[in-house]
């Protein structure tokens, strides 16, 4: 513990980075994990080919992979940012189709009644689906969404190997100065993604039942 008490300002950079990517992430991810949705379902080929292709290849490329190309290969098509607004780019290109695969599963539960009667009234698909579908799938794939999140909250560990300084940064570099302590440190790591993925899931369970009980 003396480890931890003296390097916590190193914990405190390593919760804050971790927060912040987490955050970011969703705050981009989340969006474009709508828009993907919308266009699976879109009435436009092109659109479905578009997003499907998207879909498929970044939830089955690996994410250290996504991070490489954000790191290396994107700077030299003269894409240069930062590392730490790169990582939650990187982390939103491979968290957005897990959120569009979650609400698209949300809007394909709602019953096509609902569809039909909103064009019976005139209105078009983006308003069809903007005032009618989307509030109805949003509110039944709130839990999975969360879990996405609960992932997304252990993937920002892999910014570590690209520069970014996260909770297991403070752990790689304070086992070295501090070996008899490894226990401590990790527990401490460990604790810290707790702080951030308990909650989470106790908001999951709450709003898994609540949902339960409207329908």
């Amino acid at each position: 513990m003396g480890a931890i008490a003296a390097n916590l300002d190193l914990f405190l950079l390593g919760f804050g980075n971790t927060l912040l990517m987490l955050g970011g992430t969703v705050l981009f991810a989340l969006p474009l994990g709508i828009l993907v949705a919308a266009m699976r379902i879109s009435p436009f080929g092109s659109l479905r080919v578009t997003s499907a292709v998207y879909t498929e290849l970044l939830r089955n490329t690996p994410l250290t992979l996504v991070f490489f190309f954000m790191a290396f290969v994107a700077p030299r098509l003269g894409i240069d940012i930062p590392f730490i607004p790169s990582a939650i780019v990187a982390l939103t290109l491979y968290t957005s189709p897990f959120f569009a695969e979650a609400i698209r599963s949300g809007i394909n539960s709602v019953p096509v009644g609902q569809a039909e009667a909103a064009r019976s009234i005139g209105l078009g698909f983006g308003q069809t689906l903007a005032l009618v579908v989307l509030p109805q799938a949003i509110r039944s794939v709130i839990p999975p969404l969360i879990n996405v999140i609960i992932a997304l909250t252990k993937n920002t560990s892999v910014a570590t190997g690209f520069f970014v300084f996260t909770l297991v940064s403070v752990l790689t570099r304070l086992i070295r100065s501090n070996p008899g302590d490894l226990v401590a440190l990790f527990l401490g790591i460990a604790a810290c993604y707790l702080l951030i993925t308990i909650p989470l899931g106790r908001i999951a369970d709450r709003l898994e039942r609540r949902v339960a009980v409207l329908r």
